[in-house]
């Protein structure tokens, strides 16, 4: 079981003091003065390892299932003993270009906090930490554990956008410049960005919902003045959407953009195959009338019938060449 608990502790007076190794032993102290909490984290529990967790905080079995399965959408859910929150971290890998999401399950209710971190991408340690430097909002409880949380995650959501944003400007100038080694793949970079973009919108925009409730009623099991601290997070969150959506728009400009410009350089070429096979269709046309070894031909017998023929047929190659030249097609 200690294998996943990250860390624990009980913190009284927004100060963290080392409780029990017990569960129910921990639990209850923190409960004996009213003014602390227990806070515990675990990292992808199994169904075993969890059933202990679950029952000593009388987590509701929905709930429980639900972290356990993770692969859950952004949301937030009332049960009797608990609130039940689901945030989607997120992480750039400008190496790899991809967006990876993890899954963070937060559990608050009478003087206790429960996290559970699916992925690599959460940012407990440095929640906990912060948390712990600041002693003024970690006294408020639960409330303020699942604030920071919700906060660190919705930022993070924002320079993720930036890097992206920088990354598609980068895209932008590879698909306008001139034709290149590079050109043939645009269109895979392109839907390849565009499904990287796709996996931070649903990691974001379903979390929108939860944020407003938090920052505009009052949910069981959250402090009754919060409203404002998760307002800013919510706005810090539409931002973030707006980011992503400009994001994908933009993305789906740059996509057409990109197709109109390969038909176009399409239409070019097969402008340029057209006029070399016309000015190619003089000469044998001359050539194959006079292959055809008939006895009866006018100038075969002249002396000077060949170099004619070459110079009339090299005339009309040029005269073709310029014609296709003047109007763009050469």
């Amino acid at each position: 079981m200690r294998a996943v608990i990250v860390d624990s502790a009980i913190y009284r007076d927004g100060r963290r003091t080392e409780g029990p190794s017990d569960l129910s032993d921990a639990l209850a102290e923190a409960r004996a003065t009213g003014d602390a909490f227990l806070w515990i984290g675990l990292y992808e529990p199994t169904e075993k390892e969890f059933d202990h967790v679950s029952a000593e905080f009388a987590l509701h079995p929905l709930a429980v299932e639900d972290a356990l399965n993770a692969h859950q959408r952004p949301k937030l859910e009332v049960y009797d003993d608990s609130l039940f929150a689901v945030l989607k971290p997120v992480v750039y890998d400008q190496k790899s270009g991809t967006v990876t999401t993890g899954e963070l399950m937060v559990f608050i209710g009478d003087s206790f906090v429960v996290t559970v971190r699916h992925g690599e991408g959460s940012p407990l340690h440095a929640v906990r930490v912060r948390l712990e430097a600041d002693p003024k909002v970690l006294k408020h409880g639960p409330t303020a554990v699942l604030y920071a949380i919700s906060d660190a995650v919705v930022d993070h959501y924002i320079d993720v956008a930036a890097e992206l944003q920088v990354d598609l400007e980068e895209l932008e100038t590879e698909v306008f410049a001139p034709v290149g080694r590079g050109a043939r793949n645009s269109a895979e970079r392109i839907y390849t960005f565009k499904r990287q973009v796709l996996e931070f919108r649903r990691a974001a925009a379903p979390l929108s919902a939860p944020m407003a409730r938090l920052a505009s009623a009052a949910v069981p099991f959250v402090h009754e003045h919060s409203q404002p601290f998760f307002r800013d997070v919510n706005d810090h969150l539409m931002r973030a959407n707006e980011q992503v959506e400009g994001l994908d728009r933009l993305l789906s400009d740059v996509l057409s953009a990109h197709l109109a410009q390969m038909g176009v350089r399409q239409n070019d070429d097969l402008r340029k195959i057209s006029a070399w096979a016309a000015m190619i269709a003089v000469p044998t046309m001359v050539a194959g009338i006079y292959g055809m070894n008939f006895d009866h031909m006018p100038e075969l017998r002249w002396v000077w019938a060949y170099p004619v023929v070459l110079l009339l047929m090299a005339g009309a190659v040029w005269g073709l060449f310029r014609q296709f030249k003047r109007r763009g097609w050469l």
